[in-house]
């Protein structure tokens, strides 16, 4: 596929001009959704649209899977369940990973979001709640195997198996932990993690549980439980473990500000730290760290122009990258030209890996001044 053909099916009259364009694949992301299913059948499937789905954009993503089926949705924060309640219908339950700020209680339960209980102290609110509305009221309860983050501890679990035996008010719907390493399949703390696991199954006899993520759908059916929580395979990352080859989802597109030639030591960029050794041609494109694209790039990183490496030079700015186009005939970007980010000549991974950093950063940091187009 030519540069103009990947660049024109995607751009429409009213988004001409924009200084970039972000494209998002919801067919792909769908299959990928359909993908994960069959990995993990007969376990379900949540969608993990934390962080507006990881940047992508929570209620199309979130739409996309409920037409295929879905009917979990993990947030991270409350007002984030909040905004997305209205995109989708009564039957899609709505989990918040963190659980409760105090104060939340009341409009969790009458919006019909659940809340995933992470200490003793959210579990005592949330049974005020349920005393306080007289109603039996659903909740998910998150226990720490080993990550040390999230989750009732060790040490409390005997506690909290004593509230839990006292209050008949809160329907838990099941308990769930997170893998720490699952991205890593060799790692020893998976099994360590799960044989923590297994102790809590067997103090909580009969209540279903959620363990993977995505590098643990990979980790085969003992990590799988009712519900696997896939996050960044869903958007199209990549794992190590061949079955969770997924479609890429995003295309990035960054436009040209303005092209020159430069004589030998020339200085590009704030405090120079690029300097030309022979005369080069260079390229501004209108992005930078305030549009996701991180500073670390800076003489590290590259952007393409059809299936042609263009290396970044000199520092990332907040709203400006200077590239090495010499390596195209003369001409042949000019004002409005678009090279590609990330896409089909360079992935996600790709940008993460030169930014030193890992694709969940990438996308989560995607900025808004991009034209987004969903297909």
């Amino acid at each position: 596929m030519t540069q103009a053909a990947i660049s024109d099916w995607k751009i429409t009259d009213e988004a001409a001009g924009a200084p970039g364009y972000l494209t998002i694949d919801l067919k792909a992301l769908g299959r990928n959704y359909d993908r994960l299913c069959a990995l993990v059948a007969p376990a379900r499937v949540a969608a993990i649209v934390k962080a507006d789905a990881y940047g992508i954009g929570a209620e199309p993503v979130a739409r996309t899977v409920y037409a295929r089926g879905c009917r979990d949705f993990f947030v991270a924060q409350f007002n984030e369940a909040v905004l997305l309640r209205p995109a989708l219908a009564g039957d899609a339950r709505i989990f918040v990973l963190n659980g409760l700020q105090p104060g939340n209680e009341d409009v969790c339960a009458r919006q019909n979001i659940v809340p995933v209980i992470n200490s003793l102290e959210q579990w005592k609110l949330w049974s005020d709640t349920v005393r306080r509305l007289n109603r039996i009221l659903p909740a998910v309860v998150q226990f720490d195997t080993g990550m040390s983050r999230l989750g009732i501890p060790p040490e409390e679990r005997e506690a909290f198996a004593g509230e839990v035996a006292a209050e008949r008010g809160i329907d838990i719907l099941f308990v769930m932990s997170h893998l720490a390493s699952a991205d890593e399949p060799e790692n020893l703390q998976n099994a360590d993690q799960l044989a923590e696991f297994g102790k809590i199954a067997a103090q909580f006899p009969g209540i279903d549980f959620s363990f993977a993520n995505s590098g643990g759908v990979g980790l085969g059916a003992a990590y799988h439980g009712l519900i696997a929580r896939p996050g960044i395979a869903l958007y199209g990352g990549a794992f190590t473990s061949a079955p969770l080859s997924m479609e890429p989802v995003v295309h990035l597109d960054v436009a040209v500000v303005q092209t020159r030639t430069v004589p030998a030591g020339a200085r590009v960029g704030y405090s120079a730290t690029h300097i030309t050794r022979e005369p080069r041609r260079l390229a501004t494109i209108a992005a930078g760290y305030a549009d996701g694209l991180p500073r670390s790039l800076s003489d590290k990183g590259a952007v393409y122009y059809d299936g042609i490496r263009l290396p970044i030079v000199g520092r990332v700015s907040m709203d400006s990258i200077t590239i090495d186009i010499s390596a195209l005939p003369e001409g042949t970007l000019g004002l409005g030209s678009r090279v590609e980010v990330f896409g089909p000549h360079q992935t996600v991974e790709d940008v993460a890996r030169d930014a030193g950093t890992i694709s969940y950063e990438i996308l989560t940091g995607l900025g808004q001044r991009y034209q987004r187009h969903c297909r």
